[in-house]
C-alpha cells in the first residue's frame, strides 16, 4: 500500500510540474513581448517627451503622469473592461494584457530613456555637427550607443520587475505560472505549487540578471 501510495504521489507530481511548466512559457511570452514592443515605444515616448513642440510634450509628460500614477494591475482591468464599453467591442484576455503591460513599461522605459539621452555632454552633439553628422547619425552613432550604457543598470531592474509583474495578468484570467500554481495549491491543499513558483521566478530573475550582466560587460569600452 505504501508502494501504491509513493506512485500515486509521484504521477500527482509529474502532472503538478508539467502544468507548472506549461505555465512558465506563457509568463515567458508574455514576458518577451513586452519587452520586444515596449523597447522601441518607449523611445517614441521619450522623444515625444523632450521634444520642443510643447503641445507634444505637455500631453506626453499627462500620459506619463496618468500611466506611472496607477496601479498596473487597475490598467490590465481598464483594457480588457473598457473598450466594449467605449467602443463596441473588446479584445481577448492575452491580446489585452498584452497591450497593458506594453504601455505601462513603455513609460517606464521612456523616462529611463530621457535620462540617458539627457546625460550626455552638449559638447558631443556640437562635436558631431562640426564634423558634419546628420542629426539622426549624430543620435544612432555617437549617442545611443553611451546611452545604452548609462542605462544598463536601470534597465536591468525593470525588466526583472517587468518577470515579476507578469503574475499581475491572473487578474484577467490569463492561466500564467502565478495563476496555475494559486490554482493548483488551492486543488492539492498544499503551498508546494507555490513554493514551485517561487523556483521558477528565481531561476527567470537569475537569468535576467546574468543576462545584464554580460551586457554591462560587453559595454566596458565605453569607460
Amino acid at each position: 500500500m505504501e508502494a501504491l501510495g509513493a506512485y500515486f504521489e509521484k504521477i500527482k507530481m509529474g502532472k503538478l510540474l508539467v502544468a507548472m511548466l506549461k505555465s512558465t512559457g506563457v509568463s515567458i511570452e508574455i514576458f518577451f513581448l513586452t519587452l520586444v514592443f515596449s523597447l522601441p515605444l518607449a523611445l517614441i515616448i521619450a522623444m515625444g517627451r523632450m521634444s520642443k513642440i510643447k503641445v507634444l510634450s505637455r500631453v506626453t509628460n499627462v500620459f506619463l503622469l496618468i500611466i506611472r500614477g496607477t496601479p498596473l494591475m487597475l490598467q490590465l482591468i481598464f483594457v480588457y473592461f473598457a473598450p466594449p464599453y467605449i467602443f463596441g467591442h473588446g479584445m481577448g484576455r492575452f491580446t489585452a494584457a498584452i497591450v497593458a503591460m506594453v504601455i505601462n513599461y513603455a513609460c517606464y522605459f521612456a523616462e529611463i530613456y530621457r535620462g540617458g539621452i539627457q546625460s550626455i555632454p552638449v559638447g558631443q552633439y556640437e562635436a558631431a555637427k562640426v564634423l558634419g553628422f546628420t542629426k539622426g547619425q549624430t543620435f544612432f552613432r555617437i549617442v545611443l550607443p553611451q546611452v545604452v550604457k548609462h542605462i544598463t543598470p536601470a534597465m536591468g531592474n525593470e525588466v526583472i520587475t517587468l518577470v515579476k509583474d507578469t503574475a499581475l495578468v491572473q487578474v484577467l484570467g490569463v492561466a500564467e505560472l502565478f495563476h496555475v500554481a494559486q490554482t493548483q495549491s488551492g486543488r492539492l491543499v498544499s503551498v508546494m505549487p507555490l513554493f514551485i513558483a517561487g523556483v521558477f521566478y528565481f531561476i527567470m530573475n537569475w537569468l535576467v540578471s546574468k543576462a545584464f550582466d554580460l551586457l554591462e560587460k560587453k559595454l566596458d569600452y565605453y569607460k
